[in-house]
């Protein structure tokens, strides 16, 4: 019964697939002038300017490790970190949970903090344990400071309750300056409604890309609360732009989709090496264009 839903399951998303690249309208897409990842755009209420693509940490990651952390160390990672602000892409995104704050830390040793904008998550649930983390975090990243603060993989539509204290830490953390901007990661369908009607969510961490894969929903959905969402002023990162890797094989089309979409600000993806990110910048563009 188990192979038989998975194979029924691998059934429907390869149709899916197929139908979200079949007859893929590249020249609807297509931007009249080039979009490249170190573009400076502006996010949210709060008007942080950033890169384009943000590099990021977390590929697989839970537990306090990632694709990035395991294959590449400490070392390794802020290396790569390093030659994309020198790139033009000063965006970082990392996590707790993807045990990437030690490689995010050895790389400010030779980059201006103020040169980068930093992104991180938390877990934490009350006051006490977003207290907890945010002192934690910033002495994992050697910061004073922190860009933009996440709520981790919301996925109840009950979030803004059960997260309360957290979400009052984070407000007075911001008042004072210690946090420039505040929101959500989204895993369903209802957390992201839940994340639209908030008036506490700044910006959204948000699953899009043409085909529906690893989504909170179809895109024609999930882009309608998206909608809603930037309508309200908030800010929008998108996340899962090649489907968790499933799409990677059509990079070209889901990079288009992202750089063409009226909801999306930036987004972030990650990569496991200096060879592997400069392809990427050079995909961007030339996706932007295509006709």
């Amino acid at each position: 019964m188990l192979n038989r839903r998975r194979f029924v399951k691998n059934s429907v998303r390869a149709a899916s697939v197929a139908a979200a690249f079949g007859n893929f309208p590249y020249a609807a897409y297509a931007a009249p002038r080039a979009k490249l990842a170190s573009d400076i755009v502006t996010l949210g209420p709060r008007k942080l300017k950033l890169s384009r693509l943000a590099m990021g940490t977390g590929t697989s990651g839970s537990g306090g490790s990632s694709l990035q952390t395991r294959a590449l160390g400490v070392r390794g990672l802020a290396d790569l970190l390093r030659a994309g602000v020198d790139r033009g892409v000063t965006f970082w995104d990392t996590a707790d949970q993807y045990g990437s704050h030690p490689h995010v830390r050895e790389a400010l040793k030779t980059v201006k903090r103020e040169k980068v904008t930093l992104l991180t998550k938390t877990h934490a649930h009350t006051y006490a344990e977003m207290r907890a983390d945010f002192d934690r975090y910033r002495r994992e990243l050697n910061t004073d400071y922190i860009d933009i603060l996440l709520l981790h993989y919301m996925h109840t539509d009950t979030w803004p309750e059960e997260r309360r204290g957290a979400m009052e830490f984070i407000t007075e953390a911001q008042g004072k300056g210690l946090i420039r901007t505040k929101g959500v990661s989204c895993h369903t369908l209802g957390a992201l409604k839940a994340a639209a009607a908030s008036d506490w969510v700044e910006v959204d961490l948000a699953r899009l890309n043409p085909a529906g894969v690893a989504m909170d929903a179809d895109p024609a959905t999930v882009l309608s609360v998206l909608r809603e969402m930037k309508g309200k002023g908030k800010g929008i990162i998108g996340m899962k732009v090649f489907g968790a890797g499933q799409l990677s094989g059509k990079a070209d089309e889901c990079l288009q989709y992202a750089l063409a979409s009226d909801v999306l600000d930036c987004f972030t993806i990650g990569t496991r090496s200096l060879e592997e990110f400069d392809k990427l910048t050079r995909q961007i563009p030339a996706a932007s264009t295509r006709g």
